[in-house]
């Protein structure tokens, strides 16, 4: 048998008093803790309504206070069983009885209460002997006693199905805010690490290459180690937000295409073209993985390559545009083939959903991906 630790007791406690362990997001703590003084306020403001409604209108009409105190104490013994019905239910036989599955404890304890704070009617049925000038009750006196004596009881069981409903209705609606908003965290998660998965060869092949230029052409070298840093800097201190301004993420592209250049010789055409406007934002780091699969799979060393990037804006709608010339590696080299569409893909997927159109095809040896996004 498994040891019951003060760990363990201190748990069983909090959680049977509904609120989180200390230091557990006391932030979410804090607020369902003002959610439900809130819910409470408007409750009881209701009960005070209901229960003053009465006396008001009866004030209102005579201006006489004793009949308005004979008013509140008449409506006081009406509504003082199901006003304690009603919060017991929903702050106690609900959440720890009635959802706990319970029912059978639930029903008991609803009727002991409903009993307790009745007693009188059944202390004047059992008692009524012993009362001095008790009138004999007819017949019909009695009908009409145990009729509102059920009445009575059915209007308490009824203020306990409202509070169970109440308390239902918010338990689902914080259960299904709680839902989306660990699908929010999820799909927030999936995006980060989705934006992060730039094929680190990469940085890898551009050190390899400067390193050759610092002794072929140190001015060349020197640049591109300032492109570098700046790519760096961008995707590492600028792409924290979910959309980022379209201007950054031009110069990020192009730092990119240049140092991928470095890896190209002098049969590699690379044609680039941006056309947007300054004043939108799209989401970080979407469209690097296709430029690397086109400079990854379109360029030869030995053979014609070309590789076309255009980026274009018409009102508020962003198309991008890929053409290269198709080389598939082979099986040697094929790490991470396909990895980065997909990640793309499912980028689109979670964060332009319905709102992205995608093109891939391959003819005549030239691979087009075209991707138009409705911001």
């Amino acid at each position: 048998m498994k040891k019951i630790t003060k760990k363990d007791i201190m748990r069983f406690i909090y959680s049977f008093a509904g609120v989180q362990e200390v230091g557990a997001k006391r932030k979410d703590v804090t607020g369902r803790n003002a959610n439900e003084i809130w819910r409470a306020t408007v409750q009881a403001s209701i009960w005070m309504l209901i229960v003053g409604a009465m006396p008001i209108a009866t004030y209102l009409s005579t201006r006489d206070v004793q009949a308005t105190k004979t008013s509140f104490f008449v409506v006081w013994g009406l509504l003082r069983s199901p006003l304690v019905i009603y919060f017991s239910n929903y702050y106690f036989f609900g959440p720890y009885l009635f959802f706990k599955r319970r029912y059978w404890l639930f029903v008991f304890c609803n009727l002991i209460a409903i009993f307790c704070l009745n007693h009188q009617f059944f202390s004047l049925y059992f008692h009524r002997d012993s009362i001095p000038n008790m009138p004999e009750m007819s017949p019909t006196m009695w009908i009409g006693f145990f009729s509102g004596l059920l009445m009575f009881l059915l209007l308490n069981c009824m203020v306990a199905a409202i509070a169970i409903g109440i308390r239902h209705f918010i338990r689902v609606r914080e259960i299904k805010q709680q839902l989306k908003d660990e699908k929010a965290k999820n799909t927030e998660a999936e995006l980060a690490w989705l934006k992060n998965q730039i094929n680190p060869h990469f940085l890898f092949n551009t050190l390899n290459n400067i390193s050759s230029l610092t002794q072929i052409d140190p001015d060349a070298a020197q640049d591109a180690i300032a492109q570098l840093s700046d790519l760096l800097r961008y995707a590492m201190y600028e792409t924290n937000k979910k959309t980022v301004p379209i201007g950054g993420e031009v110069e990020f592209m192009r730092n990119y295409v240049e140092l991928m250049k470095l890896r190209c010789n002098d049969k590699t055409e690379v044609i680039t073209t941006f056309d947007v406007q300054q004043n939108m934002e799209i989401a970080p780091m979407l469209f690097i993985s296709l430029i690397e699969n086109a400079f990854k799979h379109g360029v030869s060393s030995s053979r014609e390559s070309r590789i076309d990037i255009r980026l274009s804006q018409e009102n508020n709608r962003l198309t991008f545009a890929c053409n290269n010339t198709n080389y598939p590696k082979d099986d040697a080299d094929r790490s991470g083939s396909g990895i980065g569409l997909e990640n793309t893909r499912r980028r689109l997927e979670l964060i332009y959903h319905d709102r992205y159109t995608w093109e891939q095809t391959l003819e005549d040896n030239i691979y087009h991906v075209k991707i138009t996004l409705q911001l």
